[in-house]
């Protein structure tokens, strides 16, 4: 019934649900578009997010996943080592690499999310470093998050962007480029090749949306929530005018009496 009473009082107000109306088309349009300045033009926001994975063996010049003498004495030290590579790999030194490999456009931010422990229940804070919790909050971003097996020595790779080509390209850039800075640590340090830590990366990430039909449902909420703001603004004004009239009129009987 007063959903009722408002909506008629509304159509009434021609005017008033014209404005209402234009606000909120001006509103859907600002929320899935911007305006450029140089050059002049209008252009869509990048609200689509596209995800990939892929998971990286981290494993010894003698594999241990072949190699049937290899114990779990051996197995628990390589997944503590896979723990200290996937906290490596949230590094700015390697975040560099990663970035390389993945020909992210100049002036891009890497944002990477490390492994946690037990004995680090929380995200260590690094340079350029965010919750996964904040995926939907900037989709222009580029994002890894890298999750250590407890078990295995295994980690598994997840990254984000705007595209799924480039949501696939940096997951395995991540392992690339993990690979080269491991390469040219060994050499600056002089390491044999039998004692260098090896990544076999299974299977090559492919992308896909996760957000699909984003920019529409955006528009309709901001039109929605922009009509309904507008609307009772002009019932409100339209009902303190009346006051005033009222008033002013009372005031004037008053005055003639």
């Amino acid at each position: 019934m007063t959903l009722g009473r408002h909506l008629r009082e509304l159509w009434e107000l021609r005017k008033g649900l014209i404005a209402s109306l234009c606000i909120a088309l001006l509103a859907a349009g600002w929320a899935v578009g911007k305006v450029e300045l140089f050059p002049p033009g209008l252009s869509l926001r990048s609200i689509q997010i596209a995800a990939a994975d892929t998971s990286v063996l981290v494993d010894a010049p003698q594999s241990a996943v072949d190699n049937i003498e290899v114990n779990a004495v051996n197995i628990q030290a390589m997944t503590n080592r896979a723990l200290l590579v996937g906290n490596v790999m949230g590094s700015l030194p390697v975040r560099s690499y990663i970035m390389r490999r993945a020909r992210l456009p100049a002036g891009a931010l890497l944002q990477v999310a490390v492994p946690l422990t037990a004995d680090f229940p929380r995200e260590l804070s690094t340079t350029g470093s965010k919750s996964v919790t904040d995926l939907l909050k900037s989709p222009e971003e580029y994002r890894l998050d890298i999750q250590a097996n407890p078990t295995v020595p295994v980690l598994d790779i997840s990254s984000e962007a705007p595209t799924p080509q480039e949501a696939a390209r940096i997951a395995n850039a991540a392992v690339a480029g993990m690979q080269d800075y491991l390469r040219d640590l060994a050499h600056r340090e002089h390491i044999p090749a039998d004692q260098q830590v090896t990544l076999h990366q299974l299977g090559s990430a492919h992308g896909g949306v996760v957000n699909p039909g984003a920019g529409m449902e955006m528009a309709l909420l901001a039109f929605t929530v922009v009509f309904v703001l507008s609307a009772t603004a002009t019932l409100w004004l339209e009902r303190a005018r009346q006051g005033w009239r009222q008033q002013a009129a009372r005031r004037t009987v008053g005055a003639g009496a």
